[in-house]
This record gives structure tokens, C-alpha cells and sequence, in this order.
């Protein structure tokens, strides 16, 4: 293990990614025999099988994937490293990869770029995908902080709540109830509901509410997504329960509205969430505070076109 060099780490943890020798070339640019070269070696410094091959694809093994963990935990701290120094030197700079799950990207690129008048010598990306991708691109540093819900207790990162999640049930513009204040629960009872997919945590949201209303509703259609909820909506399909962060858009051109049913919207927390192994970078140090201070006035939405929830 002690002739371990950085060059195999960054070869290791590109191979992993792209899942073939000539991939990971291409990627660095350098020739397929050299990766081959490069993996061999590593498979013997370490001294167990790393890779195991389903078809053409290689992935890695279970000593592989503890290899890969923590080669992008060093090669992570390198480059925070290398991005602090630079920043000393130069007093601006640096990478931020900032991940999101999906309701969350409605309004993150308004954070990015609020984040990035204040550092315009700096590089952004990102990356969005369900929570539990994220919370995996988080642990095996992929990204640099992520924003999303409350973790699942067994995550093993940082939650700090900023900003307010709102949840409403929206109706297509025009709708019998959409002009009524303090609508009942029951008054949606025989409303087509459109429902998010089995697994969605918006779904499970909705379920509990009806639970605590002890109310049975005509769920007829399922849906994956909130662009296809969306769309099925505005063509009067049925009403549905979403965050409103997903409507503002169509709130404001007047295709959609949100219903004031009695007791809502409901509410969850928008949270930075962050490793708790390493030091940030400058950067993602100053990111984070940011988002804290900022974060619930770029994340404010409105309730029907006009006021703020």
C-alpha cells in the first residue's frame, strides 16, 4: 500500500465512472495501454482483485469500492487544497459542485448566480438527481454540498435547515373551487387526484395528510414526475398535491392555481446539506454561509401569482 500514487487514484476513480479502459482514456487523455498499465499496478500494491466484469462494462469489486471511497476522499481534499492556495494567491477563484434534488433546481440556478456576483472569478456546476443520488454523490465526493430535504437518519452528513418547503393542491386556472376560501378536505373527496409514482416522497407526504384527514380520495391516474403532474393538470386531467416551488411559472401565466384548502400549504425545511469528514473549501466555506443568510429570500415563492408564502 505505501507505493500508492496519486496518479492511480485520479486513473481508479475515472475508470469507475466511465466503466471501460478505453472510456477512461479518452477521458484523460492519455492512451488505453497507459490505464491498463496503471490499474495493474494498483491491483498489486494493493494486493486484491479491484474491478469485476459484467459484459464489457468493468465495476468495481467490494475491496474496489472501498479503495474508491476513500481515493475521492483524498483526491477531494487535494483539490480544495490546490483551490485555497490558489485563492490566497490570486484573492478570487475556485469550483463549486453543488447538487439538488428536483424541486429544489426550480430556483437553485437564481441561487448560483446571486452567489456568483459576489465571486465572478469562480466556476460553478450543477448536478441534480433524487435524494438518494445525491446523498451518494455527497458521500463519495462527487459534489461539494447538496441542497434537499432532511436527510434519512442513517445519512451520515450535516442538515441545516434555511428556508421554508412549501407543499399546496393545485387545480388547472379556472377551476370550481379555485375561487372558494377555506375549501374543506372533504370538498376534494371526489376530485380526480393525480398522484405522484409509488416511492415519491411527495406522494408519501400526501398520503400521510390524508391519513390525518381520515379521507379516501379518487386517486385515478399516477404520474412520474412534476413536469408530467404539470401538464396533466392544466389539461384538466384532475387536481394534485406539489411544491409550489414546481408552479410558479404557470401560477403567473395563469394556467394553474393553487386551491385554499383549510390548514394548507403544509410545510418542510429546505436544508444544506454537507460532509462531515475534511475542511471546505474557501469557496464552499463561503457558499455555505451564503446560502444560510440568502438562501430563504432566493427560495421564497407565492401562493397565487401575487402574495408570498
Amino acid at each position: 500500500m505505501k507505493n500508492l500514487t496519486l496518479r492511480q487514484l485520479e486513473v481508479f476513480s475515472v475508470l469507475a465512472d466511465a466503466g471501460s479502459h478505453s472510456a477512461a482514456a479518452e477521458a484523460l487523455g492519455i492512451s488505453q495501454p497507459a490505464v491498463s498499465m496503471l490499474m495493474r499496478q494498483l491491483e498489486q500494491d494493493v494486493g486484491q482483485p479491484l474491478w469485476e466484469g459484467r459484459g464489457r462494462k468493468q465495476v468495481p469489486s467490494t475491496a474496489g469500492h472501498l479503495l474508491l471511497g476513500h481515493a475521492r476522499g483524498v483526491l477531494d481534499q487535494l483539490r480544495r487544497l490546490q483551490e485555497g492556495l490558489a485563492q490566497l494567491q490570486s484573492g478570487q477563484g475556485g469550483h463549486l459542485h453543488l447538487g439538488v434534488v428536483p424541486t429544489a433546481n426550480y430556483w437553485a440556478p437564481q441561487l448560483l448566480m446571486a452567489f456568483q456576483k459576489r465571486h465572478p472569478g469562480s466556476s460553478f456546476k450543477l448536478s441534480v438527481g433524487p435524494r438518494s443520488q445525491v446523498l451518494g454523490w455527497l458521500k463519495e465526493h462527487q459534489i461539494d454540498v447538496a441542497i434537499g430535504g432532511h436527510p434519512p437518519g442513517e445519512a451520515d452528513v450535516d442538515a441545516q435547515a434555511f428556508a421554508r418547503h412549501p407543499h399546496c393542491i393545485v387545480a388547472p386556472f379556472g377551476h370550481p373551487l379555485a375561487g372558494q376560501k377555506r375549501v374543506s378536505w372533504s370538498a376534494l373527496k371526489d376530485e380526480p387526484f393525480i398522484f405522484r409514482e409509488e416511492g415519491s416522497a411527495t406522494r408519501s407526504f400526501l398520503e400521510h395528510l390524508l391519513q390525518g384527514q381520515s379521507l379516501q380520495v379518487n386517486a385515478r391516474i399516477e404520474l412520474s414526475g412534476n413536469e408530467t403532474v404539470k401538464q396533466a393538470v392544466m389539461a384538466g386531467m384532475g387536481i394534485s398535491f406539489m411544491s409550489a416551488h414546481a408552479v410558479q411559472v404557470e401560477l403567473a401565466a395563469r394556467r394553474m392555481a393553487i386551491l385554499d384548502v383549510s390548514g394548507m400549504p403544509k410545510w418542510l425545511d429546505w436544508c444544506l446539506l454537507a460532509r462531515r469528514d475534511g475542511q471546505a473549501s474557501p469557496l464552499v466555506a463561503s457558499f455555505k454561509e451564503f446560502v444560510l443568510s440568502e438562501g430563504a429570500r432566493v427560495a421564497a415563492v407565492v401562493s397565487d401569482g401575487q402574495s408570498t408564502l
